[in-house]
């Protein structure tokens, strides 16, 4: 038995949706460097064709940005036939994308004040759209007869409470900040989905997991990123690149026994 060989996707065909985001670029290079095409899903396709010449020039795979509006059926649709047409297959979904508000002011109201389309867009953007990629990209894996992994994104706020005492002087991007209730209802839908997703695809050999990311370095001031990290076991906030392995792993042959898994990565907070 090649033990380490089973951690390989060479030759495999990925989506990752939000492929051109802070996480979404680590995740398709590393995928890619695992030897995987990847197809780069993303609203922004102008980042998302940057993402992909860079794969192509590093790690010789096939790369490809397609744009999708993961809030629109139709446009998921188009971008699955896209991938099919482009690529042959698909053996790998990362269902990645998440987002927030353009307007922060109503992304960030108080409980008591959330108006309830502000709910409606973010559940839509969160979990809507992973309902519809996992939807479509599920009956092309199904109708393959090859099986096929799937791992959805949530968050720590998805599986927990947030502590609000860290974002006490805490900035984000030169604004108050705060985890709204939209945010960790819609990241815990995301992980109830993949529990159902694996049994329902289970005799299909389509195997449905999740990865949780905790806090990730992105542009938080020194006084959230001391809060954070007094919360945290390891004792600092994580790096992009550290989410990463658990996809690979995930993605790989190496996890073929795993299916409706949650892997929190998150320094230790859960356990405290």
């Amino acid at each position: 038995m090649k033990y380490f060989q089973r951690f390989s996707i060479k030759g495999k065909n990925a989506i990752v949706t939000g492929g051109a985001g802070i996480l979404g670029s680590h995740f398709c290079m590393g995928l890619a460097d695992a030897g995987a095409n990847i197809a780069v899903v993303d609203i922004n396709v102008e980042n998302a064709t940057e993402i992909a010449n860079e794969i192509k020039k590093k790690y010789g795979v096939t790369a490809k940005a397609i744009y999708c509006d993961l809030t629109s059926e139709q446009s998921v649709e188009e971008m699955v036939e896209t991938v099919v047409s482009e690529f042959g297959t698909i053996d790998i979904l990362h269902n990645n994308a998440a987002g927030k508000s353009s307007n922060l002011n109503a992304f960030f109201a108080p409980f008591e004040e959330y108006d309830l389309n502000q709910w409606k867009e973010i559940m839509s953007t969160n979990l809507d759209s992973m309902f519809l990629v996992a939807k479509y990209v599920g009956k092309v894996m199904k109708e393959q007869g090859t099986g096929g992994s799937i791992i959805q994104t949530s968050s720590i706020y998805g599986v927990m409470g947030p502590d609000n005492r860290i974002y006490e002087g805490s900035f984000y991007l030169d604004r108050q900040i705060n985890t709204p209730a939209i945010y960790s209802a819609s990241k815990g839908g995301v992980v109830a989905l993949t529990k159902y997703l694996a049994t329902y695809w289970a005799k299909d050999g389509i195997r449905v997991n999740t990865i949780t990311p905790g806090g990730v370095e992105s542009g938080q001031n020194e006084t959230f990123k001391q809060n954070y990290g007094n919360r945290i076991p390891l004792g600092r906030m994580a790096q992009a690149e550290e989410m990463v392995g658990a996809l690979i792993y995930l993605a790989s042959d190496a996890s073929s026994y795993v299916t409706g898994q949650n892997i929190l990565i998150d320094g230790g907070l859960s356990v405290w």
